[in-house]
């Protein structure tokens, strides 16, 4: 996150933390764009080095309508300092709920917010794939093959028994507004999933692309 950009520009001792410290990539033509880098094992290390950070440059961050005991650890443990959610003398804040745009463009350019406008286009699990169908229409299926046969529930539900009818599964049931693996089986027949509520049906992958023997989960920040 590029929240310290201004203060670095003044520093005296910018190029050698262009290249010293373990928290602060410089990105851009130039170089000259900082970005944070969060490590989270100092949670568990409290490396001085990288709580002093935060602490010198003096970061902050809020926590809005929402609580994760994990967000303020790292934040601590990086040297940032906690201010009351009302605050505006803030770089990161963390919310529960999407800002209205308004409130978004009174932001400053060293501010930054966990959540961004239509960000559930990229979140929902039905809304992604119906844009991964999109860009495989206007750029080519070849360049977009990059999800397994998918069918949104009880809509497509037809579409998805005649695909049944020539593979029988298994087939991976998800909610589309879920998290964390809840609410998400396994069928091998139609009959088994309830058409009561919207849900995504995928064809099962047996052979995932495994890292060190397990799956990964891929988290993107913007």
């Amino acid at each position: 996150m590029p929240t310290v950009r201004r203060k670095l520009e003044e520093s005296s001792s910018e190029d050698e933390e262009k290249h010293d410290h373990l928290c602060i990539a410089w990105t851009g033509i130039s170089r000259k764009i900082p970005v944070l880098i969060f490590h989270a094992e100092t949670i568990i290390t409290k490396d001085a080095a990288i709580r002093n950070i935060g602490e010198h440059y003096h970061l902050a961050y809020k926590i809005v309508r929402t609580e994760s005991r994990l967000v303020r650890s790292i934040m601590n443990a990086h040297g940032f300092h906690e201010v009351h959610p009302n605050s505006n003398d803030f770089n990161l804040m963390w919310t529960g709920c999407h800002p209205k745009p308004f409130a978004l463009r009174s932001f400053s350019e060293f501010q930054k917010v966990n959540h961004f406008p239509r960000s559930y286009e990229l979140t929902r699990k039905d809304r992604l794939y119906k844009n991964i169908q999109r860009m495989q229409q206007s750029h080519g299926f070849r360049n977009f093959n990059i999800a397994p046969q998918t069918f949104i529930l009880p809509s497509e539900y037809q579409e998805f028994c005649s695909a049944y009818s020539k593979d029988k599964g298994p087939w991976i049931v998800k909610p589309v507004a879920s998290s964390r693996g809840r609410g998400v089986y396994l069928v091998s027949n139609p009959n088994h999933i309830p058409l009561d509520e919207s849900i995504l049906v995928s064809r099962y992958i047996s052979n995932p692309l495994l890292i060190d023997g397990k799956t990964r989960t891929f988290s993107i920040s913007y």
